[in-house]
């Protein structure tokens, strides 16, 4: 099985601080004035690079980044938290193809492509939302100039376990440190030849499954006096964060927030049972406009981001949106109850992060367009409720069924979030492996689909512009 190419519309992306063109140019103000509007379209988010290529110098001369006839770009992220639960910063991770479950190119050439694919082609305010974003740098790209391509503060470079410390690779750290570049070290070893590195590095990544807590205990003992801040990588259970914590480590990378916690027999507080309430009024499919309108103006919060929101989607339109009757008109009924939906779990969210909210948008996103594919925008639509629900029950509190009980979904939605083997279930798989970059497993879900593999990078890349644009009208509201 292979992911088949495909090219990335050049003209929706959209960066805060600049837009690498095919001509290697800055072009961040023409781009994001028209390109607002693009963000809540249904055309997949990519980029065409054009008739030059991307051309980056590395120290290997085997090595060149551009334009190739290879298979389609697979990045996913992964966020690492702190001990509150904000997110501190994301880890690209990347795939060239799908023959096999980890990269099957080399080391250079798979981040040789990261930093091309994802990092230039799509944007890192995109895929980190303007926090920083951890990049795997191999042997070539940490020798050659790939680095000054990027502003100290956006990146920090990553230097995986199996790169070999030499000479040269000490002084292009040194180098880097001294350019004000922050360094990681990934899978640190106490006494490997990574100790080198470290008067340059300001992270150290830590596997929590390959250590002890002893180990961890003594390594941060050891590091944090030098200022070295700690990554407990590998983090599953909120137990493990609460263990890497006790032995001195402040942040936290792993999917343990979207796993649901010890369940509560408490009752929900008066406000969230409201909104649930709400979030299955939204959704009825008898739902008139008169209603929905009477719905979200009851809820003052609702009414401006849903406003805000309706406006940003317009941008540059003549007309300017001022009320949710006059929004209901112009876009409709579905596009303005998808909107408050998403508003109203946010409102839900007690997992302690925002995270998790972040990621159910994004499952919601990529379940919608894959969804549309499927079986067509008509029943397609109930796909978005698919993935922005998916992690109800870690928003709630509350086992999948009793978060369930009192939302009007359709049964075949309902019985896939409860884990019923189906065609909506099947779909929710893919699109929850591949944003945990098990390609391998991304790939054998849409294939058993009957989808082509390549829509699901696109629907993920056009799912991370997309909640991109609604986490700026959060932040505004």
């Amino acid at each position: 099985m292979t992911w088949s190419s495909f090219e990335f519309q050049r003209e929706t992306i959209v960066a805060k601080d600049s837009v690498v063109g095919a001509d290697g140019g800055l072009e961040d103000q023409k781009l994001r004035a028209r390109d607002r509007l693009k963000f809540f379209s249904r055309r997949p988010i990519a980029v065409r690079r054009g008739a030059s290529s991307l051309a980056i110098r590395t120290a290997d001369p085997d090595i060149s980044i551009g334009h190739d006839a290879r298979t389609a770009v697979c990045v996913a992220r992964q966020p690492i938290l702190d001990r509150s639960g904000r997110v501190y910063g994301y880890e690209l991770l990347y795939r060239a193809e799908t023959d096999a479950t980890d990269c099957t190119a080399s080391g250079d050439l798979a981040g040789a492509r990261t930093f091309s694919d994802a990092v230039l082609a799509l944007g890192l305010d995109v895929l980190t939302c303007g926090r920083p974003a951890f990049v795997n740098f191999p042997r070539s790209l940490l020798l050659g100039d790939a680095a000054t391509l990027l502003p100290p503060a956006s990146v920090v470079i990553e230097v995986l376990e199996h790169v070999a410390i030499d000479a040269d690779v000490v002084e292009a750290c040194r180098a880097l440190c001294r350019r004000g570049f922050a360094l990681a070290l990934d899978d640190f070893v106490p006494g490997s030849d990574a100790e080198a590195l470290l008067p340059f590095v300001s992270f150290v990544k830590v596997d929590v499954l390959q250590t002890s807590a002893a180990e961890r205990a003594r390594l941060a003992a050891r590091l944090r006096p030098r200022g070295v801040q700690l990554i407990a990588e590998k983090v599953e259970t909120a137990e493990a964060a609460t263990q890497a914590h006790a032995a001195g480590y402040r942040l936290f990378q792993g999917y343990y927030f979207c796993r649901p916690t010890t369940f509560t027999a408490t009752a929900l507080p008066a406000r969230r049972v409201a909104y649930l309430g709400l979030l299955g009024a939204l959704n009825r499919e008898d739902l008139g406009i008169d209603e929905l309108e009477d719905l979200i103006k009851h809820d003052v919060s609702l009414t401006y981001r849903v406003l805000r929101s309706t406006n940003s989607w317009l941008y540059g339109s003549r007309h300017e949106i001022t009320s949710i009757r006059h929004a209901l008109v112009f876009l409709g009924v579905d596009q303005i109850r998808k909107w408050a939906s998403v508003w109203v779990l946010a409102g839900l969210n007690s997992s302690g992060t925002q995270e998790t909210v972040s990621v159910a948008l994004l499952r919601a996103r990529c379940c919608e367009l894959l969804g549309n594919t499927l079986v067509g925008p008509d029943e397609g639509a109930s796909y978005f409720l698919l993935g922005l629900c998916s992690l109800l029950d870690v928003i709630l509190g509350r086992p999948m069924a009793d978060a369930l009980a009192d939302m009007p979904l359709a049964s075949a939605i309902n019985d896939a979030l409860l884990g019923a083997p189906s065609q909506p279930r099947q779909l929710l798989n893919a699109v929850v492996a591949y944003e945990r970059a098990m390609w391998e497993e991304a790939a054998l879900a849409m294939e058993q689909l009957g989808l082509s593999v390549a829509t699901l990078p696109e629907a993920y890349a056009d799912a991370l512009g997309w909640a991109r644009e609604l986490s700026k009208t959060a932040h505004s509201a």
